[in-house]
């Protein structure tokens, strides 16, 4: 008999029988479930409107599964892989398998989050990877920002925890495309205490561009140093580039005060006023790989960011 049966039976009268206990305590194990489901955050619809939140939002406890490659042996650290993304399934069946493949190489533990965007509006890099952040679980010590369209091929890239301050590994030396000074995109990698301290990413950055550029200036705004890699000696070649800019064109509309806005530094929004509600959270492997999907619809503001959907 179970020690829960034990306690019950002291309780009640013998009439019980053991099968009558064990599914009472079956119950009351779905109503403890039920009561930490709903004190969690799948639905962040309600931040940032009037609400000023002291810390991030607690999110849904996950946890994601630890590959059966990974060894203890490989260190303390696990990276938790943001990709944002929407409708590029092409790349993403390159993407998943080659990274686990390179890190497991590397001897890094990760675990590799599709944050997929389902709402209608535009595409939103910046919220994504706030959202990422919040569910990506507490067995995640530090994340990479990473394009799905960008593929390491140089095995001397670091993806180690970046202890001393934000490690941009797709530098403006290594880019395929991007070469000017300040750029931090396409792959960078924080640790979460190095995030929460620049308050995440703008959420002010619909359509394609320029959430980078403000995340520098965060990343300077916090007093931390940025690192990027040296001595690697294959140049633009140190990446593979998948996209096809006559396949997918990109959205780089401007939109009424777009154009103006897209310069200057949110002061306030973040990672503390991220809006958002989690479709659902699906395991998928991937040529082996594994990775999870976020099904993510974003919430908008039309009276503070009109520009996040067409008229």
């Amino acid at each position: 008999m179970t020690s829960c049966s034990s306690d019950i039976l002291s309780l009640l009268p013998r009439k019980y029988s053991v099968f009558q206990l064990f599914f009472a305590c079956l119950f009351l194990a779905f109503l403890s479930l039920l009561w930490l489901q709903l004190s969690c955050s799948g639905d962040m619809s309600q931040a940032g409107q009037g609400q000023e939140l002291v810390s991030p939002p607690k999110s849904c406890p996950f946890e994601p599964p630890v590959s059966v490659e990974e060894e203890p042996s490989w260190g303390p650290h696990r990276l938790a892989v943001l990709v944002p993304f929407r409708e590029r399934f092409e790349e993403l069946l390159v993407f998943v398998p080659h990274m686990h493949h390179f890190l497991n190489k590397k001897k890094i533990r990760h675990h590799i989050f599709v944050l997929n965007q389902v709402d209608h509006f535009r595409f939103n890099r910046a919220s994504l990877i706030n959202v990422g952040f919040l569910e990506s679980g507490n067995s995640t010590d530090y994340i990479a920002m990473h394009d799905v369209d960008l593929l390491p091929l140089n095995e001397e890239l670091d993806y180690s925890f970046p202890e001393a301050g934000p490690f941009h590994v797709a530098s403006p030396e290594l880019h395929p495309l991007y070469h000017y000074k300040t750029y931090v995109g396409g792959i960078l990698l924080l640790t979460k205490q190095h995030y929460q301290l620049c308050n995440g990413m703008s959420n002010r950055f619909w359509g394609w561009g320029r959430e980078d550029d403000e995340f520098y200036r965060r990343i300077k705004g916090a007093g931390l140093q940025l690192f990027r890699p040296s001595g690697i000696k294959t140049g633009y070649k140190t990446f593979r580039h998948l996209h096809d800019p006559a396949w997918r064109k990109r959205d780089q509309k401007r939109i009424a005060a777009q154009k103006q806005e897209q310069f200057k530094l949110d002061r306030e929004g973040g990672l503390n006023s991220v809006r958002y509600h989690l479709d659902s959270r699906t395991l998928l492997s991937v040529a082996g790989a594994p990775c999870t999907i976020l099904n993510i619809a974003l919430d908008c503001d039309a009276a503070d960011t009109p520009w996040c959907a067409f008229d």
